[in-house]
C-alpha cells in the first residue's frame, strides 16, 4: 500500500502541473473556442487521457526501483528518486511555461519543430534570449521557487517501503507495471491511444489544448525518425500508387507524361520565345504574409515599394504558400513541388542529389547558378541541399565582408541585395547567364534591422514585425531601383514572393488564410497585370520560368499563368494536416482521423458534407508526394 501511495502522490503532482498549464491556455485562448461542436470540458477528460500517458512512462523508473531493489540499496534508491523526481517536476514546469510562448508564435502545441530547432544553438538561443526575457524569466522563477521548497518540503525516506519484506515488493512489481502500461496504452482497444485521440473536435484550438505538450514533443519525434517514410504516410489512409498518380495528374491537369524515372516531367512550351533566354532572380520573402501588404488586400502604408512594383509587374493576389516553414516555400520557389510528409526535402537524405531544382534544369543552357543568404546557410541544411542539387555559389553570412549591420540571424536584407547586384553586373559583364535564389532575413524573430532605414510605423515599437516588414520592403524597393539603373535588367525576370506567412494560426482545422502570401514578378517586356485566382509557389515559379522565353522540361507541380492547364488548386501542409483546395472546397486529410470537407467562406472554413473523390485526391497527394521522394522520381 505505501508503494501505491508512493507512486500516486507523484502521479497527482504531475497531473497537477498539466491541469494548470491546461487550465490557463483554454482561459487565455477561451474565445477562439466558442462556437465549437463540442463540450469544452471534454478538453479536461480527453487532456488527462494524454496526460497519463506521460506520467505513466514517468513512473516506470521510480517503480523498478522501489519494488526490486534490495533494502541495502535504500540509501541510494532515495537519493536517485530525490533528484528524479526534482527534474520531473522541474522540466514539466519549464515544459508547461514554454508552451505559451510557443503557441503564441505558431499556435499549436510544441512539436518536433521544438527539438529541431536546437540543432541551430546560435540562432535560436540569441533569438530567444532577445525575444522571449520575460518567459525565461517567469519560468526559471518558477523552476527556482520548486527547487527550493522541494527540497526543504518533500521527504525522501523510504522507510515505510522497504520495511517491507522483499518478496512482497518484488510481488508488486508485475500488477503495478500492468497499471502503468494500462496508463501508457490508455486504451484496452486494438491500437493504443496516441496524439489522435486529442483532437476529439473540430475546433483546432480546443484540440491544442487537449494535447500534452511533452506528448505532443516525444511523439513528434517518434514518428518523423522511427516511422518516417511510408509508415507515416500509412496513417493518412492507403491508396493503390498507381490510382495516386492517376489522380494527382488528373488534378494537376497534367499530360503527356511518359518518363518513368520521372513520372511528372513533361515539356512545357513557352508562350514568350525569344532567341536569348533571360536571366532568373528568385528573392524569396522571410515570413511576409499578405495582411501587410496593401497590394493584395492587406494594410496599408506598410509596404509602399511593393505597392508601387505591383503596378508594374504581374500581381498575385491570391497566392497560397505550401507550408509554414521556410524549408517548404524554398523547395516551392527553388524546385516548384508540394510539401512532402515528414521533413522538409531541403533537411532528407535522399534529396541531397539528383533532386530537381531550377539549377539543375538551366545549368545545360549555361547559366551560372548562386543562392545568397544573410544567414549562415547550414541552418536547415540549405547549403548541403542547394550544393547538391545543381547550385555552384554559396554566399552566406561568412562571406560578406565588413556588412554595416549583422542581426542575431545574419546580415540585413540591405546587405544582400546590394551583394546580389555586384555579382549580377559581374557576372553579365562576363557574358555569363545566370539562375539566383536570394533569402531575406530581417524579418525575423527578435526583428533586428538597422536604424535610419525607415520611417517607423507610429504605435508600434520598433522591433516588430511591422516595422521589420517595412524594412524588407525597403530593401525589396532599393534593390530593384538599383538593377534597373543596371544593364543586366533589361535580360533577367525578377520573382518576389514569400516563403511563407508571418505565423500561421486561426481556429479552423488548417487556416486557409494564413496561407495566403504576396506574389509578383518583374522585368523588362513584363506586361503588368493581376492574377487573381488560386496560385500557389509552383505556380509562380511555372510562370517566371515561362516568361524566360525558352521551351523547358520538367517535373514542377505546378502551371504558369499563361497555360490553359494551370487550374484553381493549391495544396497546403498545417504540421501534419494536408488541405486540398480547389476552387473554395477544401478537403482535410490528417493522420489516424477520417478525411472531412469544407466550404472556404469568408476566410474560415465551413464543414459540409463529404467530397469523397476530393478527400481521395488530397491523400493521393501525399502518397505521391512521399513516394517521388522515397524513389528519387522528382528530377
Amino acid at each position: 500500500m505505501q508503494i501505491i501511495k508512493y507512486l500516486f502522490r507523484y502521479y497527482l503532482y504531475m497531473i497537477a502541473i498539466f491541469f494548470i498549464g491546461r487550465s490557463l491556455l483554454l482561459t487565455l485562448y477561451f474565445d477562439k473556442t466558442q462556437g465549437s461542436d463540442s463540450l469544452i470540458w471534454l478538453t479536461f477528460l480527453y487532456g488527462l487521457r494524454m496526460d497519463t500517458i506521460v506520467t505513466s512512462i514517468l513512473l516506470v523508473v521510480p517503480l523498478i526501483l522501489v519494488t526490486l531493489s534490495p533494502k541495502i540499496l535504500q540509501k541510494f534508491v532515495e537519493l536517485f528518486l530525490k533528484y528524479y523526481f526534482m527534474i520531473v517536476l522541474a522540466f514539466l514546469i519549464y515544459i508547461e511555461n514554454a508552451t505559451f510562448p510557443f503557441i503564441a508564435q505558431y499556435d499549436v502545441r510544441p512539436n518536433y519543430l521544438f527539438v529541431e530547432y536546437l540543432e541551430y544553438p546560435q540562432e535560436v538561443f540569441g533569438m530567444i534570449f532577445a525575444e522571449y526575457k520575460l518567459e525565461l524569466f517567469i519560468a526559471f522563477s518558477m523552476i527556482s521557487i520548486f527547487i527550493f521548497y522541494f527540497n526543504k518540503k518533500s521527504k525522501s525516506n523510504l522507510d515505510a517501503i522497504f520495511s517491507m519484506h522483499y518478496l512482497k515488493r518484488v510481488a508488486l512489481f508485475i500488477p503495478l507495471l500492468a497499471v502503468l502500461f494500462i496508463g501508457v496504452r490508455s486504451s484496452f482497444g486494438h491500437r493504443a491511444a496516441n496524439i489522435s485521440d486529442a483532437m476529439y473536435s473540430s475546433n483546432r484550438t480546443l484540440n491544442e489544448i487537449t494535447k500534452n505538450s511533452l506528448y505532443s514533443i516525444t511523439y513528434a519525434m517518434y514518428t518523423n525518425r522511427v516511422h518516417g517514410g511510408n509508415k507515416l504516410v500509412k496513417q493518412y489512409g492507403d491508396m493503390k500508387l498507381e490510382e495516386a498518380y492517376s489522380r494527382v495528374q488528373k488534378s494537376l491537369n497534367l499530360t503527356d507524361l511518359n518518363d518513368n524515372n520521372s513520372p511528372l516531367s513533361r515539356l512545357e512550351k513557352t508562350h514568350f520565345k525569344q532567341q536569348n533566354s533571360k536571366n532568373l532572380v528568385v528573392f524569396v520573402q522571410e515570413s511576409l504574409g499578405y495582411q501587410f501588404v496593401g497590394a493584395v488586400g492587406g494594410e496599408k502604408g506598410i509596404t509602399p515599394n511593393l505597392n508601387r512594383l505591383a503596378k508594374e509587374g504581374i500581381l498575385f493576389t491570391d497566392l497560397y504558400s505550401n507550408g509554414t516553414r521556410s524549408v517548404r516555400g524554398l523547395a516551392g520557389l527553388t524546385a516548384g513541388n508540394y510539401s512532402i510528409p515528414g521533413k522538409g526535402v531541403v533537411k532528407r537524405n535522399k534529396s541531397q542529389r539528383d533532386y530537381f531544382t531550377i539549377a539543375n534544369l538551366l545549368k545545360p543552357y549555361g547559366y551560372k547558378s548562386l543562392f545568397i543568404y544573410g544567414g549562415e546557410s547550414r541552418f536547415d541544411n540549405m547549403r548541403g541541399w542547394y550544393l547538391g542539387n545543381g547550385f555552384e555559389t554559396i554566399i552566406d553570412e561568412p562571406k560578406f565582408q565588413n556588412p554595416s549591420f549583422v542581426g542575431t540571424w545574419g546580415v540585413c536584407d540591405e546587405e544582400v541585395t546590394q551583394r546580389a547586384n555586384r555579382e549580377f553586373k559581374k557576372m553579365y559583364a562576363n557574358g555569363e547567364k545566370f539562375v539566383t535564389v536570394m533569402f531575406s532575413t530581417s524579418n525575423h524573430s527578435p526583428f533586428d534591422f538597422p536604424d535610419g532605414k525607415i520611417d517607423l510605423i507610429d504605435g508600434v515599437k520598433k522591433k516588430s514585425v511591422k516595422n521589420a516588414i517595412k524594412y524588407a520592403d525597403f530593401s525589396i524597393g532599393s534593390f530593384i531601383d538599383q538593377a534597373r539603373k543596371e544593364a543586366y535588367y533589361k535580360d533577367t525576370i525578377f520573382v518576389v514572393a514569400a516563403d511563407h506567412n508571418v505565423r500561421v494560426y486561426g481556429d479552423d482545422m488548417v487556416p486557409v488564410d494564413m496561407f495566403h502570401i504576396p506574389g509578383l514578378i518583374l522585368g523588362e517586356g513584363v506586361e503588368p497585370m493581376v492574377y487573381d485566382k488560386i496560385a500557389t509557389q509552383p505556380d509562380i515559379l511555372a510562370t517566371a520560368l515561362d516568361l524566360l522565353g525558352m521551351d523547358l522540361k520538367y517535373p514542377i507541380m505546378g502551371h504558369s499563368i499563361f497555360s490553359d492547364k494551370k487550374k484553381d488548386i493549391a495544396l497546403m501542409q498545417f504540421h501534419n494536416s494536408y488541405a486540398l483546395r480547389e476552387g473554395n472546397t477544401v478537403a482535410i486529410i490528417r493522420p489516424g482521423k477520417e478525411a472531412l470537407t469544407f466550404e472556404y467562406k469568408e476566410k474560415h472554413l465551413v464543414a459540409i458534407e463529404h467530397n469523397r473523390e476530393l478527400e481521395k485526391d488530397a491523400l493521393a497527394f501525399v502518397i505521391v508526394l512521399n513516394n517521388l521522394y522515397d524513389k528519387k522520381l522528382y528530377k
